[in-house]
């Protein structure tokens, strides 16, 4: 059984997720190398991939990692781990990553807008649905059934601020910066809660680490540099 919570859930209790798996008797170094053909040695392997990103494995590891899938197979056979998506498995007790497979599933799109303020801690207000932005042209059918809201952009702009995050339950995930988030959400400002920009600006510019020269470089790209400049002229 997976024991699932919401991040809305997690956020409401303030739990802080650990998980310390204890499948094996064996120990594990922080790289394995998989050769020859034993068993022993690939389920361990795939043991320490496990191990490294918090309880999920893809088969897209397992290919870098050289192990043949048939070893994977076998674990889910066995009832060692359940398969959650169409190239995502899992521990049986592992909680499930909700932001992480979907960034497995569609591996374009990146974690935007209120769903990026949330990663970033911009705002204390958990997404209902998770914003996910994807080159303009991308077909985004198989998303109508998802817990996704999807955003285009044109090509050029797709990639500019993007960097790796973890989501809650600690896996690496795309979303992007801080300073292209506060541009996006001014860009769509009509469809954002005013408190929720107002807000999400104010813990920016209390931000140690906040980046003005490239935030009014991104500001020119979006065209938003009037709104960023109206903001940062009351708050800083």
């Amino acid at each position: 059984m997976i024991l699932t919570f919401t991040l809305k859930q997690l956020k409401f209790f303030s739990v802080k997720v650990k998980f310390l798996y204890k499948y094996t008797k064996n120990s594990y170094n922080s790289e394995c190398e998989c050769k020859g053909s034993d068993t022993l040695k690939y389920v361990n392997c795939i043991n320490q991939i496990l191990i490294n990103n918090n309880g999920i494995v893809t088969t897209s590891q397992i290919t870098n990692a050289n192990i043949p899938r048939v070893y994977l197979k076998n674990m889910v056979e066995k009832g060692d781990l359940i398969r959650i998506e169409r190239g995502i498995y899992a521990y049986p007790t592992a909680l499930e990553d909700e932001m992480f497979t979907l960034q497995s599933k569609y591996k374009k799109g990146i974690f935007s807008h209120a769903t990026a303020l949330f990663l970033h801690d911009l705002t204390d207000r958990t997404p209902m649905k998770y914003t996910m932005t994807f080159p303009l042209g991308y077909n985004a059918t198989s998303l109508k059934n998802e817990n996704v809201k999807i955003t285009h952009i044109k090509k050029d702009l797709y990639e500019i601020g993007v960097i790796t995050m973890h989501s809650p339950f600690g896996r690496e995930i795309q979303a992007y910066n801080v300073e292209r988030t506060i541009c996006d959400i001014l860009k769509s400002r009509s469809d954002v809660d005013i408190q929720i920009i107002t807000e999400a600006v104010k813990r920016y510019a209390r931000l140690k680490g906040k980046n003005i020269p490239l935030l009014t470089e991104y500001a020119k790209l979006f065209r938003v540099e009037k709104k960023v400049r109206q903001y940062l002229e009351v708050l800083l």
